[in-house]
C-alpha cells in the first residue's frame, strides 16, 4: 500500500502542474476577444521605421522641367505656359512635370503680391537633385535662342553629370520647318482678321542677340507664303514699329488688328500693344489714320503652338 502511495503522489503533483499552467493560459482576469473583435493589426518590428542615420532611398523619377519667362498676369499666365504645360502633361503622362522661371523679378513679384512662390531655374535644379531625380528634360517655351535661352544653358550644364539622363530641348523657333509651321499657325489662329482691306501686325519682343534674325525670317516666310498681310515688328529691336508701320501705309489697308509675337500675352502686350500711351502700338497705328482692334492672346494658347512644344519634346528624348 505504500509503494502504492508513492507512485500515485508524483502524478498527481504533475496533474496539478499542468492544470495550473493552462489555468494561466486562459481567460483569467482578462475576457478573451469574440469573434467579431477586429484582429490585431500584424506586428512592424520586422520593418524598423527609418531614421535619419539611414533615410530611405528615394526611387527613381523622370521630370520635365518646362522652363518660361514667365509673367504677373495671372490669367495670361494660366492659358499661355499652363496650357502649355498642361499639353506636355497630357502627352508625357510617365514624366513628372515641373515649372521655372527665368525673371527673378516677376518670381519676387508673385511671392510678394499674391504669395506664389515659383522657382528660378537654379532652384529647380537644386530640387530635381534633393528629391533623388535620375532622369529629367529640360524644355524652354521661349520663341528663339536668345540671351535667355543661353542663360538657361549654362545655368542647367553644372548639374548635367548628377543625372542617369539629361536632356535639353530647344525653344520654338530653330529648323526651317519650325518656321513654315508657326506661319501656318499663326495664319490659321487669325484668318478671321485677313481681309481686303486689313494688315495682320504681330509685335515680337526683340533682342540684340543675333537670334534676333529670327523676325525677318519668319516674315520672309509668311510673305512667301502668300500671307501677305501679315507683318512683323518688334518692341525693342528689328523690324521697328515704324518700319512696320511704313509697310502697312504702303499695304493700302485701312485696318490694323494687332498680336503679341509672345507665348504670353503679358507687360508688353497689355502696355506697349495695347495701351492707352501716346507711344504704344495702338495710338500710333490710330493716329495714322489706322481702325486698330488689339487680340491679347499670346501664342502659347494656340493649339498649334503647344503641339510644336509637344513634338519638340519627343524630338529631345528621342535623341
Amino acid at each position: 500500500m505504500k509503494k502504492t502511495t508513492q507512485k500515485i503522489l508524483p502524478l498527481l503533483l504533475t496533474f496539478s502542474l499542468s492544470m495550473a499552467v493552462f489555468s494561466g493560459c486562459g481567460t483569467g482576469s482578462s475576457p478573451a476577444p469574440s469573434s467579431s473583435a477586429p484582429a490585431p493589426e500584424p506586428s512592424s518590428a520586422a520593418d524598423p521605421a527609418p531614421s535619419e542615420s539611414t533615410p530611405e532611398t528615394p526611387e527613381a523619377k523622370k521630370v520635365l522641367l518646362v522652363t518660361s519667362f514667365g509673367t504677373s498676369y495671372n490669367d495670361n499666365r494660366d492659358l499661355s505656359i499652363g496650357s502649355v504645360e498642361k499639353a506636355l502633361t497630357d502627352a508625357y503622362p510617365e514624366y513628372e512635370m515641373r515649372r521655372a522661371f527665368t525673371s527673378q523679378i516677376i518670381i519676387d513679384k508673385l511671392k510678394e503680391r499674391d504669395g506664389i512662390e515659383i522657382d528660378n531655374v537654379t532652384q529647380a535644379m537644386d530640387r530635381l537633385v534633393a528629391d533623388g531625380v535620375k532622369e529629367v528634360v529640360i524644355q524652354p517655351t521661349h520663341v528663339m535662342s536668345g540671351f535667355e535661352y543661353d542663360d538657361i544653358v549654362k545655368e542647367v550644364s553644372p548639374y548635367q553629370e548628377k543625372f542617369d539622363s539629361f536632356k535639353m530641348g530647344s525653344p520654338l523657333l530653330i529648323t526651317d520647318e519650325d518656321y513654315q509651321e508657326l506661319a501656318s499657325v499663326i495664319a490659321e489662329e487669325t484668318k478671321e482678321y485677313d481681309t481686303d482691306g486689313s494688315a495682320v501686325v504681330f509685335m515680337g519682343h526683340g533682342t540684340e542677340h543675333e537670334a534676333n534674325a529670327a523676325y525677318a525670317r519668319l516674315q520672309k516666310v509668311l510673305t512667301e507664303g502668300g500671307y501677305s498681310r501679315y507683318f512683323i515688328g518688334t518692341v525693342e529691336a528689328e523690324p521697328s514699329l515704324e518700319d512696320v508701320l511704313a509697310l502697312v501705309q504702303a499695304s493700302g489697308a485701312k485696318k490694323v488688328t494687332l498680336l503679341p509675337l509672345m507665348i504670353v500675352a503679358g507687360d508688353h502686350a497689355n502696355n506697349d500693344m495695347a495701351g492707352d500711351e501716346d507711344d504704344s502700338w495702338k495710338s500710333v497705328f490710330e493716329k495714322a489714320g489706322f481702325e486698330v482692334e488689339c487680340v491679347l492672346k499670346g501664342l502659347g494658347q494656340y493649339p498649334g503652338i503647344q503641339k510644336m512644344f509637344v513634338d519638340h519634346v519627343a524630338k529631345t528624348i528621342s535623341e
